[in-house]
């Protein structure tokens, strides 16, 4: 289905010359469709809905349904509009704040504890709720930095939904698994045209906006289903294997926020400063950047399997450290003749 979308949503975005404008950031050279974040929405949208039908899901989870499918609506028109004709970030945030409430304060999915991580266990409704709010809105806005080459997010949001749609599956969490291989077969469609050559197009802020969405809502669901007593299947490290899950968007973002404002910047003020970037400069394509990218965030979720025995606020530390130390190697990569090599740059 997905892939008789897309070729419509290119011929359009062509015939009225919808494509995104190359700048001197830019990972492309060529004017090109920018609208893909359409065409992954409305497969999702039918996806979910038909194996919705067909599934039995309570009341609670088509409650939730609706939730999902209200939140994703809005950011998908806010990101039509940035994509248009830009939207500024306050308006940006209006939006994402409201989808969030939606989901939270609507359905109750939210991020009730800290699991012991620094002696903090259950929040407080309120915290929660905020808590909650604040990483749906990071997590948006994570995945729509990330989106700077082609496949990056794209690939990034498999690995994430494979993991997590492993675990619902295990746990018999019918929803979460619908929307997590939803995506999956969505972003498979997506990834077709995002790495061609003859009919590329960009997912743009309305699709990586909301699939962040999804996203942080997978994240936030984990955490939840792992909580519950009739959980068979739970991990003892939940809330490091999420960050483990997300660590290529978590680190990037932070990343490039600090040094945006270290040099007096706003951390909305976009740049050639993230690690994909810096992997193109050093002379990698778009494919193997990307590649290098995704193994280094696979490592870091085996990693955190490895270290799921320590004690929580101990494998928090470790993984604050290992992980921006892991995904600083590719500074050390240098593609060059045909060869990859390590180089240890100069002070």
């Amino acid at each position: 289905m997905s892939l008789r979308i897309y070729p419509v949503i290119i011929y359009l975005a062509h015939k009225k010359k919808l494509m995104d404008e190359p700048v001197h950031r830019s990972g492309h050279v060529e004017k090109t469709p920018t609208l893909g974040g359409v065409g992954m929405f409305i497969t999702f949208s039918l996806a979910i809905i038909i194996m919705g039908i067909f599934t039995d899901l309570g009341q609670t989870d088509l409650v939730k349904l609706l939730s999902i499918l209200g939140g994703t609506i809005i950011l998908l028109f806010l990101g039509i509009k940035d994509d248009l004709i830009e939207l500024s970030p306050q308006k940006k945030f209006s939006g994402q704040i409201f989808s969030s409430a939606l989901v939270v304060l609507g359905t109750d999915v939210r991020i009730e504890s800290f699991y012991g991580i620094f002696g903090i266990g259950d929040l407080h409704y309120a915290v929660s709720v905020i808590f909650t709010m604040v990483v749906f809105i990071f997590i948006i806005n994570a995945f729509n930095l990330i989106d700077g080459i082609d496949g990056l997010a794209a690939s990034i949001a498999i690995i994430v939904n494979t993991s997590f749609g492993v675990y619902f599956a295990m746990n018999g969490e019918y929803l979460h698994v619908l929307v997590s291989f939803s995506l999956i077969g969505v972003l498979i469609g997506f990834l077709k045209y995002n790495l061609s050559r003859v009919r590329k197009m960009f997912m743009g802020d309305s699709g990586s906006m909301f699939l962040g969405f999804l996203l942080a809502y997978q994240a936030i669901g984990f955490l939840s289903v792992n909580q519950l007593p009739q959980t068979e299947f739970s991990v003892s490290n939940a809330p490091i294997m999420v960050l483990a899950i997300l660590a290529y968007p978590i680190l990037d973002a932070l990343r490039v926020c600090i040094l945006r404002m270290a040099k007096g910047h706003s951390p909305f003020k976009a740049d050639r400063n993230h690690i994909h970037h810096k992997l193109l400069d050093s002379g990698f394509s778009h494919v193997k950047s990307t590649l290098i990218i995704a193994l280094c965030n696979i490592f870091v979720i085996q990693m955190a399997f490895v270290l799921s025995d320590l004690y929580l606020t101990l494998q928090f530390y470790i993984i604050s450290v290992v992980l921006p130390l892991i995904c600083l190697f590719p500074f050390l990569l240098v593609h060059k003749n045909g060869k990859i090599r390590i180089e240890i740059p100069k002070l």
